[in-house]
């Protein structure tokens, strides 16, 4: 593994990929944009249960995006499942937020994993609808099964803990991989995290993992630090 400007770059399986400080996969060669667990309308799903957040999860998560691929401009999309929250989270899109997301769509190759909150894309979506995809030597999917070499999945919300300089710990969003597979952190707005030294995780890399930990915050990202999984905090 290596720093790059911009992102981590190392070798998965057998492809050449960047995990970037907002919490996106680049495949540079092919340039390919990978984003996991959007969740999107998640706020609203909360606020029909009578927990009232903020209804802006999904404008800033489209934002968030967006700035990504102006600045990448790829020729493929794939987004790796529970890109909604629910099966009628679409019903609840704002029409500006609705008409930005078939944009996006629509302005490249798009693959839609199907994830376990959404085993339904809306068709009003441009793209392709997959329960899984290969691509690069790579098997894109929604939920981690540790059997696969190459296998890129999300759906667990990789976290760590990391003690600081002055005894203080902090939490972020992360990537975790052993080289051979690997696991996205959730890109949401409004998405939580797991612990990666959590039991969810046992069995699924054949060899220790890494951490790849987000550094910044998700509106001003700044670098990715590679840290042994081994050393990290537990706590959630």
């Amino acid at each position: 593994m290596s720093s790059l400007p911009g992102g981590y770059g190392f070798t998965l399986h057998t492809t050449f990929v960047v995990a970037l400080p907002e919490g996106l996969l680049w495949l540079p060669d092919s340039k390919t944009l990978v984003a996991s667990d959007l969740h999107l309308e998640k706020g609203s799903a909360f606020a029909a249960k009578g927990s009232l957040l903020p209804p802006f999860d999904t404008s800033e998560t489209l934002n968030r995006l967006d700035i990504v691929m102006m600045r990448l401009k790829p020729d493929l999309l794939i987004a790796l499942g529970d890109s909604f929250h629910d099966v009628r989270a679409d019903e609840r899109l704002h029409p500006t937020d609705k008409s930005r997301l078939l944009e996006i769509s629509l302005r490249q190759q798009t693959i839609w994993v199907e994830g376990n909150h959404d085993p339904e894309v809306p068709d009003w979506l441009a793209g392709e609808r997959r329960a899984a995809f290969c691509h690069e030597a790579l098997l894109f999917t929604h939920a981690p099964t540790g059997q696969v070499a190459g296998e890129v999945a999300g759906h667990l919300h990789p976290c760590a803990r990391v003690a600081g300089a002055s005894g203080r710990t902090i939490r972020r969003r992360c990537f975790v991989s052993d080289g051979s597979c690997l696991i996205m952190p959730a890109f949401g707005a409004f998405t939580g995290g797991l612990n990666i030294r959590d039991t969810a995780f046992d069995g699924l890399f054949t060899a220790p993992p890494v951490a790849l930990i987000m550094g910044g915050t998700a509106r001003a990202p700044t670098k990715i630090s590679a840290v042994d999984v081994r050393k990290l905090e537990m706590g959630h």
